[in-house]
């Protein structure tokens, strides 16, 4: 017998094709509550005749915060843990009872894993810890993107881990962002002390190629008191480092790379980012150094995003170009098929570990001359 009443809730817009799938996903709760938030599709009609309660909003100005707390206060009172997903996010089976197994009396939200990306074969490649499982009562969505929960509740804030609680994210790969920097900076201009929306703006400036606005923003982000985040803050010279190079600042960007390092040196990210920027320069030395520490750290972070390519055969495919180039062919070797093994029809791949061992064969004591 379940022991609480859980309902999802979500917002949406023009997503009919997603509805059946994550109808499927969420059939797990006792109730289904959807925002409709002005679709001209199927998607209303679809989830009401799967069996989801739907409300029609207009957001007009448009901010996702205000759009979940719109959806939230949709939830009946009498509810006792909410769960909010998006129309392209499914779980896998089993979720209610991982919720029910670790929720405690007094407990306030529930973190878990979520997969924002995958690879072809299914397993995760962006993947990190996401808070959307809460009490009904003590908590609204804050910040115009990138939302989040903010508790206002009486009684101290208690999380905990949900285990085997895994979320899945399949975006629509036509859906648009152009809306986040307008967001962004409009949330900045609200709160200009805020570390995280602050964060958020630099990046988004590094992805539209507005580099030295990057820098500028991760700057200010680093000297603010609050931004004691040790991940977030080594992400924030990453990307100071990336726009560095882009602006062709080579030192600058060597610099920043070392730095972020030094910030957070248990995760890989950061060594093989500069691993990849020494390899375009052909620093070879650099590069070696990079992918060898890299390799050394053999867990993804718990906490924050962890990069598909710092965890796939990227760090010892650069190892090995780089012992090539260095001489060190038996050692590139060993890395080439580590490299081969994470995608074993890569031809690129293929053709490396074969120039290798030609290579090997070449400088092997059978076939020197004998001094004549």
């Amino acid at each position: 017998m379940n022991r609480y009443k859980i309902c999802v809730y979500a917002i949406c817009k023009n997503e009919e094709q997603f509805v059946d799938r994550w109808m499927d996903s969420m059939s797990e709760a006792d109730l289904v509550v959807v925002t409709d938030t002005g679709s001209t599709d199927k998607t209303a009609e679809k989830l009401i005749s799967r069996g989801a309660v739907v409300y029609s909003e207009e957001i007009n100005p448009w901010r996702f915060d205000e759009a979940r707390n719109r959806s939230l206060d949709h939830v009946p009172e009498d509810v006792n843990i909410c769960v909010c997903t998006d129309l392209d996010e499914i779980f896998e089976k089993g979720w209610r009872r991982c919720i029910e197994k670790a929720w405690q009396k007094g407990t306030t939200m529930g973190k878990y894993l979520y997969n924002w990306s995958l690879k072809p074969d299914g397993t995760p490649a962006v993947q990190f810890r996401y808070f959307k499982c809460h009490a009904r009562h003590g908590y609204r969505w804050i910040h115009p993107v990138h939302e989040c929960l903010g508790y206002v509740g009486t009684e101290p804030q208690q999380v905990v881990f949900i285990p085997g609680m895994v979320l899945n994210h399949h975006p629509d790969p036509n859906k648009s962002r152009s809306s986040y920097l307008p967001l962004l900076e409009m949330a900045v201009k609200e709160e200009p002390n805020d570390d995280r929306m602050t964060y958020y703006l630099g990046r988004e400036y590094m992805y539209r190629g507005r580099w030295q606005d990057c820098i500028n923003t991760m700057l200010r982000y680093l000297s603010l008191p609050t931004a004691v985040w040790r991940e977030e803050r080594c992400a924030s010279m990453r990307w100071t480092a990336a726009s560095f190079f882009s602006l062709s600042q080579v030192s600058e960007a060597y610099r920043w790379y070392y730095r972020a390092i030094g910030e957070a040196p248990w995760m890989r990210d950061a060594y093989v980012e500069f691993a990849r920027m020494a390899y375009r320069l052909g620093d070879w030395p650099t590069v070696f150094c990079m992918t060898e520490e890299a390799l050394k750290i053999r867990e993804r972070s718990p906490v924050y995003v962890n990069a598909a390519y710092s965890w796939d055969y990227t760090p010892d495919d650069l190892c090995s170009i780089a012992c090539f180039q260095l001489g060190m062919y038996e050692r590139s070797l060993e890395h080439a098929k580590a490299a081969l093994a994470f995608s074993p029809e890569d031809q690129r791949l293929k053709n490396n570990l074969s120039l290798i061992e030609k290579k090997l064969k070449e400088t092997s004591p059978e076939h020197e001359k004998s001094p004549g």
